[in-house]
């Protein structure tokens, strides 16, 4: 039986509407990591206040859209791939609100480190900042386009989120156990590489509701070949 297909322009515009605000979504969490990266970076307590307050604005969309594809749903009774880009569009947007939370999560111990002298550099955060904001616009990418290969790129990405975040912990071990007196600003930076690291899983967790979209398999709890060994 041929798949149903919507012809109205109404339906089109709604869809349309959805993947815009999906889009948008994305841009606002992708620029309060970078954001938070800077309040870290610079020691710009302004960047973070910005970030923790602009978190209001991301949880209020990641409700409105997800009321928009509920609506969708109920209304329209939209045919396979219409029903899975829908049902993979509400997962999209919690994951990108999470990352919202995580972002602002930055920026509140970016406040209090400011206070502190920093320590050395910090370490492998800007790259982790790099690789995160990457995931998060690469995986959009993938979902506008129906990129399987784009997004399981993504899904690979998050293995280095997680060896940098391992790096740094380490790291940081050691200046606490040459320096006790540096401990409670390693524990922050430790939680900030852990918010990062975070970020990642999330990132990949659009790609694998993007794969589920395009072919219908659900990838989550698979490994990811990395061609070594």
């Amino acid at each position: 039986m041929e798949e149903k297909k919507h012809t109205s322009a109404e339906y089109e515009n709604d869809l349309q509407e959805i993947k815009d605000g999906l889009l948008f979504l994305g841009a606002l969490t992708e620029k309060a990591i970078e954001d938070g990266a800077k309040a870290l970076l610079e020691k710009d307590s302004t960047s973070a206040r910005r970030v923790i307050s602009e978190d209001e604005q991301i949880d209020r969309l990641e409700v409105e859209l997800e009321e928009k594809c509920i609506r969708l749903l109920a209304l329209r009774q939209p045919a396979a791939s219409d029903l899975r880009f829908i049902t993979t569009a509400i997962k999209i947007t919690g994951h990108l609100e999470r990352i919202g939370d995580m972002a602002a999560n930055i920026a509140e111990k970016v406040l209090i480190l400011n206070d502190f002298p920093q320590i050395k550099t910090y370490l492998d955060l800007p790259r982790m900042v790099g690789i995160a904001r990457g995931m998060i616009r690469d995986c959009l990418d993938a979902m506008v386009r129906k990129d399987v290969e784009l997004a399981d790129r993504v899904r690979a990405e998050d293995a280095v989120i997680d060896q940098l975040n391992e790096q740094v912990f380490r790291e940081l071990l050691t200046f606490m156990m040459e320096d006790p007196r540096k401990i409670q600003v390693c524990l922050y930076i430790m939680q900030i590489s852990k918010s990062l690291e975070r970020i990642a899983d999330h990132a990949e967790g659009i790609a694998d509701m993007v794969i589920y979209m395009v072919t219908g398999k659900i990838v989550r709890h698979q490994q990811i070949a990395t061609g070594k060994g």
